[in-house]
């Protein structure tokens, strides 16, 4: 399903792919007391939000400021970076998201189904 969403160029995001990332965070900052996780749709496909971002995980451009506050208010802890918050990267943001959609899974008791369908999803990708 990886193979679904446009790759990146050189660490560059098309837009596209930066448009379903902001997708995918506000479909996460919706996302209340349902079990599975939530999904955006990319050219008719439904995509898990996890997908979007790890396909964000080696992004190097910059997150525009209004994702970097949304990405930063989830933190149990103050954000450190290398430099200022508006220097955050999609990489960063994208692992941040990664680990909450994670955490959220094994709150809900739903994370061993995401990743047998995952992987499924992937094998299929592969044959």
């Amino acid at each position: 399903m990886m193979n679904a969403l446009p790759p990146l160029h050189n660490g560059h995001a098309p837009f596209t792919l930066q448009q379903l990332f902001r997708e995918a965070l506000y479909a996460f900052e919706e996302w209340d007391s349902e079990l599975t996780e939530p999904i955006v749709t990319h050219e008719g496909r439904v995509i898990p939000i996890s997908f979007v971002f790890e396909a964000m995980r080696e992004c190097t451009d910059i997150v525009p400021m209004n994702i970097v506050g949304a990405v930063t208010e989830r933190l149990t802890k103050p954000w450190e970076g290398e430099g200022p918050l508006d220097q955050m990267t999609f990489s960063t943001a994208a692992r941040v998201m990664r680990v909450l959609v994670r955490k959220r899974l094994l709150a809900n008791g739903t994370a061993d189904l995401v990743a047998v369908s995952s992987h499924l999803a992937e094998d299929q990708s592969r044959d």
